[in-house]
């Protein structure tokens, strides 16, 4: 909570007004012992938390947006899961929607956005909806145009998304993305490179998308059209 709270402070601080969006992704790593013996878990790797605790910072500190994965699937190589059940996220949606909190769906697999549909139909997600696609993560839905495509058709037409690709394929992306009518994503969580030998920095990142949007002839929104857009709660 406190390395949360630092960072908000900062950013109060700095005087610069942006949309304040922390991560509730934590708490849902499952590592299993082996393939032959799968259990006990691996103690290390393994950090499996109730909603509760998994939404302390978020009911703490009230940022405008959270993250809520929606859905579970196997997280790179060997025996990890990226674990979130229906009870596990229908619990933690209603608590987000209690705090006023707008929660940005993460989707890396098409049955995730089916799993976002059944908490909305049951009141549980806040419109307007905010879905982030997000592609090319071992093993969930591949960055191909293909199923990114899938993924869109599927939404519905008064939810809003933004989509991203991971490593290489990031600041690509965001032309991908801007092209099928979506919002963008960068940042270093996805990518450390801002070009082949040239480590990056989020600046750095931002201000390349920056320059592929506004090439596109898409305008940058402010923190302000974007709390207008999202109906979002400033409290700070």
């Amino acid at each position: 909570l406190h390395l949360y709270e630092e960072v908000l402070n900062l950013i109060k601080r700095s005087g610069v007004d942006v949309v304040i969006n922390f991560t509730a992704g934590m708490g849902g790593a499952l590592v299993l012992g082996s393939a032959d013996q799968p259990m006990p878990l691996d103690a290390v790797g393994t950090d499996m938390a109730g909603a509760t605790e998994r939404l302390l910072h978020v009911k703490e500190l009230l940022p405008e947006i959270c993250t809520l994965d929606c859905g579970t699937f196997n997280f790179g190589n060997e025996n990890y899961v990226l674990a979130n059940t229906p009870a596990m996220l229908k619990e933690m949606a209603a608590q987000v929607l209690n705090c006023g909190v707008k929660p940005e769906i993460e989707i890396f697999d098409t049955g995730h956005l089916w799993l976002a549909e059944w908490l909305h139909g049951q009141g549980l997600l806040s419109d307007p909806v905010m879905v982030q696609l997000c592609m090319g993560i071992r093993w969930g839905a591949p960055d191909d145009l293909t199923t990114l495509n899938a993924l869109i058709e599927r939404l519905p037409e008064d939810w809003t998304f933004s989509a991203f690709s991971i490593g290489r394929n990031q600041l690509p992306y965001t032309s991908v993305a801007l092209a099928a009518g979506g919002h963008i994503r960068v940042g270093l969580e996805d990518n450390l490179w801002l070009d082949k030998g040239l480590l990056a920095t989020n600046g750095a990142l931002v201000a390349r998308a920056v320059v592929i949007a506004e090439a596109m002839g898409s305008r940058i929104m402010s923190a302000k059209d974007v709390r207008e857009k999202l109906k979002l709660q400033k409290r700070w």
